[in-house]
């Protein structure tokens, strides 16, 4: 089961730097993150989301490769398979791409939005579904940042939300 983890950071460019830190820690197999997305308001209170998976982009992708072979079977029949590409490829492309956009993955974006909502101007919020991790290697690297961030919400137990909290919240003592 994954954990949902939402921080808050009092910087429009925080939120993204610990993103950027825990794909570093993906490509060394401590973290594995299903969805992120970084949320950031600015001075006039408009809130953007950034996804870190862009399904038009994805179902664009998928619909010009499979438009374009399903395109060219049919073009061979009536024979005239790059008609049948270049006509398959364009309809796939943009099947795909509608697809894509009426689809969620991962977080739900309507929550997404509901919390994004409560955060101040000119700040940032980090919003992580973690499929599996290593804590203690991941909350050691993460504590860079400490100081910086505040818990807004979490799926985790109480012991993990309170070594985040540790790790990651309580600024250095002194």
């Amino acid at each position: 089961m994954s954990d949902l983890i939402v921080l808050g950071f009092d910087h429009v460019d925080d939120a993204a730097k610990v993103l950027a830190e825990c794909r570093k820690l993906e490509t060394e197999y401590l973290l594995d993150l299903e969805d992120a997305v970084v949320v950031t308001r600015d001075g006039t209170g408009k809130a953007r989301l950034h996804q870190s998976v862009n399904l038009e982009r994805a179902g664009a992708s998928w619909g010009l490769l499979s438009g374009g072979f399903w395109g060219t079977l049919v073009g061979l029949l009536c024979l005239n398979p790059l008609a049948g590409f270049v006509i398959g490829s364009a309809v796939g492309a943009g099947a795909g791409a509608l697809a894509g956009s009426f689809s969620d993955y991962g977080i739900n974006d309507d929550f997404i939005r509901s919390l994004s909502d409560t955060i101040p101007p000119n700040t940032s919020a980090l919003f992580v579904l973690v499929r599996k991790s290593q804590p203690d290697k991941v909350l050691a690297d993460l504590a860079q940042f400490k100081g910086h961030a505040r818990i807004v919400q979490t799926s985790l137990s109480p012991e993990g939300e309170a070594r985040l909290k540790a790790a990651l919240v309580e600024a250095p003592q002194g």
